[in-house]
């Protein structure tokens, strides 16, 4: 089994920053792409930002030029950098992992439980 952990959300206002950090443990052969989602009560999750093995990354719309997503493979683990948070951004942020657990199983996804993040006018 895989588990992902999130941590670094909270409150901040409008302007302010934060940083999230996921990282993976359990029985992981390799890692392909990680990403940040976030999901507002009564709407769809949306992507915020991936970034692949290779460190190639996408975003939203929305955050291109205040988020910064990045990773560390040697602990395993993914960060989402928030600048000029807006109270838009305000959600419930969760990591996702594409995760091979051996050298010949399939990747499947894994998500974490998901962090708060409020941002006040």
């Amino acid at each position: 089994q895989v588990q992902l952990v999130e941590s670094g959300g909270g409150l901040v206002q409008a302007g302010g920053s934060l940083r999230l950090s996921c990282a993976a443990s359990g029985s992981i052969f390799s890692i392909n792409a990680l990403g940040w989602y976030r999901q507002v009560p009564g709407k769809q999750r949306e992507l915020v930002a991936t970034i692949n093995s290779g460190g190639i990354t996408n975003y939203a719309d929305s955050v291109k030029g205040r988020f910064t997503i990045s990773r560390d493979n040697a602990k395993n683990s993914v960060y989402l950098q928030m600048n000029s948070l807006k109270p838009e951004d305000t959600a419930v942020y969760s990591c996702n992992a594409d995760v091979k657990t051996g050298r010949y199983t399939r990747p499947r996804d894994y998500w974490g439980q998901g962090t708060q993040v409020t941002v006040s006018s």
